[in-house]
């Protein structure tokens, strides 16, 4: 979820709002070791906020050029301004 949030350039609190979850909920995700846990409901506004978003998530066994798991931008966005 970092990943994803850093490749947006966007901080915890506009995820959870993107999401329509609370900013304690995706802290807790965030802090989960490994595999994120939480309520499924939860992580299904996370995933489906950040698909949105044009994050596209890459699962363990994906077919994925460079490997493992992960996250990139499904397309090139325009650049964005340091902030």
């Amino acid at each position: 979820m970092r990943a994803a949030r850093a490749l947006l350039g966007i901080d915890q609190k506009t995820l959870a709002a993107m999401a329509g979850v609370s900013l304690p909920t995706i802290q807790r995700m965030e802090a989960s070791g490994g595999r994120v846990r939480g309520v499924v409901e939860s992580l299904t506004k996370v995933v489906e906020a950040l698909d949105r978003a044009g994050v596209a998530l890459i699962g363990e066994h994906a077919r994925s050029d460079d490997g493992g798991r992960g996250v990139r931008l499904k397309e090139p966005g325009p650049p964005r301004r340091p902030g």
